[in-house]
This record gives structure tokens, sequence and C-alpha cells, in this order.
């Protein structure tokens, strides 16, 4: 856990749900995998699921889901978890939480035939960058979707920081390569930010959903582009790249993204990670730069 993470129970969600919502108290609570670090999860019957922040960070997706996702859901090819109720702080429970349909599915898992998903989740992305601005809120900082270059004295940093850890030449190359690229041309679209494995839903190899908006916002579309080297194998990759119909630069900066993050991680959590968890963000980092031109 990291500082300001909390721990929440199951006797505090019965605790909530009976003040705040009683026409659901008599449902069994199921508490869920913890797979991130933003919230905690538990299915609420067989329909609904609580979704409590668990660190301060991710309080104000409270209210952006509550806000924007009932209505972007209506232009996407796949349910997302559109909020159905908000729940307020109350007892030992500090935040504001939500609940929201229980979607069906599981994750895609790495090493499996994925072409067909690949296919699906370019099709949601370009759903995503087509709905309306709407004033939705912009990227900003350092976060998922800004221009590339305000990322730039943060890798370099990291890259400093990791020493002969991590092949610095061919990394800075990479990375110089990224920052020479053309920026984003057009207006901040809509992104979801972050699509991990754990946040696709599928059955029979084809999407079913997508959840956990915890990266929503409008900005440059290449971030979306973090499946095809987090997820994909070259195949899927490849279609994924076809289906997206982004341009060479957009494409760049997308491996960029995935690049920088993963060195950041890397540097940032050096001393508190396992020594698997280093070696496999190593073969990640080093996987990119050496498929980057496929």
């Amino acid at each position: 856990m990291r500082p300001g993470e909390i721990v929440v129970t199951v006797e505090q969600v019965r605790a909530l749900i009976s003040e705040q919502f009683p026409e659901w108290s008599s449902l069994p609570i199921v508490p869920q995998p913890l797979t991130g670090t933003d919230n905690a999860l538990f299915r609420l019957g067989d329909s609904l699921t609580a979704r409590l922040p668990r660190a301060p960070w991710a309080v104000d997706q409270v209210t952006t889901d509550a806000t924007w996702l009932p209505r972007l859901a209506p232009h996407l090819p796949v349910p997302v978890p559109v909020p159905v109720a908000v729940g307020e702080p109350g007892g030992n429970y500090q935040w504001p939480w939500t609940v929201v349909p229980w979607l069906d599915g599981h994750n895609p898992q790495a090493g499996q035939d994925h072409v067909d998903l690949a296919v699906d989740l370019a099709r949601f992305v370009r759903a995503m960058i087509a709905i309306d601005p709407m004033d939705g809120p912009v990227k900003e900082g350092i976060q998922r979707g800004v221009p590339l270059v305000q990322r730039d004295e943060l890798t370099r940093r990291s890259i400093a920081e990791l020493g002969d850890r991590i092949d610095g030449r061919a990394v800075t190359a990479a990375w110089d390569e990224a920052m020479a690229t053309d920026e984003w041309p057009g207006p901040p679209v809509w992104l979801h930010g972050d699509l991990l494995a754990g946040n696709l839903l599928v059955d029979r190899g084809r999407l079913t959903g997508v959840i956990d908006f915890g990266g929503l916002g409008r900005g440059d579309p290449a971030v979306e582009v973090r499946p095809g080297w987090s997820l994909f194998d070259a195949r899927a990759r490849a279609a994924y790249r076809e289906a997206l119909g982004f341009d060479e630069a957009t494409w760049v900066r997308g491996w960029a993204w995935m690049l920088s993050g993963s060195l950041y991680w890397l540097a940032d959590l050096w001393d508190s990670i396992s020594e698997y968890d280093r070696r496999d963000t190593i073969r990640h980092i080093d996987y990119i730069l050496r498929h980057r031109h496929d």
C-alpha cells in the first residue's frame, strides 16, 4: 500500500448501504480482488457493485463518473459502469462513493489470440474520440493525454535515476525520437486513459465492457495505444493499429507514453517493489525498444 491508501471492509460497506440505500440492505456483499490502488469493489447482489475510493487521489473520480459517464455511454459500443447512485461519507468512511451496474465478462489474458478484441477495442476508442467535447475536463500537468513534451523532464530524470540499471543510451535515443515527432494537431478528444487488461471485459474473445474511468478526460489519443504494448502480441497489435487508423506520429507518441510511464514507475518504486517486478518492467522497456518500429 502507498501512503494515503486505506482498507475498506465489508462491514463498512454494509453500514453505508443500510443507512443510505436501505432498499439494497438485504443483498449479499462480496468483496472483489484488489487489482489496483484506486478503489475497493464489492459485488452487491447479482446486478450491482459498490465502488469506494481507497485513496485521496481517487476521490474526484466519483464526481467525474457521475457527471460524464451518463453523457458518454449512449455513444459507446459496449456498456460502461454508469453510476446508478452516489453515496456520501458515513460512519468511519470519509469519502463519497458510487453504486454501479455489475458488468459481466472477464479480463483478457496475455498470450491469447486477441485480434478480434483489438478490432473491438479500436472501435471503442474511435467512438470515444468522436464524441462531442461538451466542455469536458482537459488533461493537464503530466497526466496521461497531455502533450508529450510535458513528460520530457520527468522522463529524462527517471532515466538518469535508473543509471546503469537500464540501457540508458538506447532508452534516451528512443525518447529523443519520440520528442522529435509531431504533436497531436487537433483539439483534445475524449480518452479512457487507462486501457489495461484489468479494465477490459471480454466474452469468447470479444469486448463486452470497459470499466474504471479514473483516467477519463480530453487530450492526445496517443495514450490509447497502450494495449498494443501491454496486452497484444505482434499480430493483434498490427490489427489494433490498422483499426485505430492513427498516423505514424500518433503511434510513436503512443509507445513513448508506455516508455515514459514504465521508466517513471520503475525509478519511483525501485526500492519498494520485488526483484521480479523490476526485471519484468525492464523486460517490458526492452520490448518497446526492440519492437517500436514494427
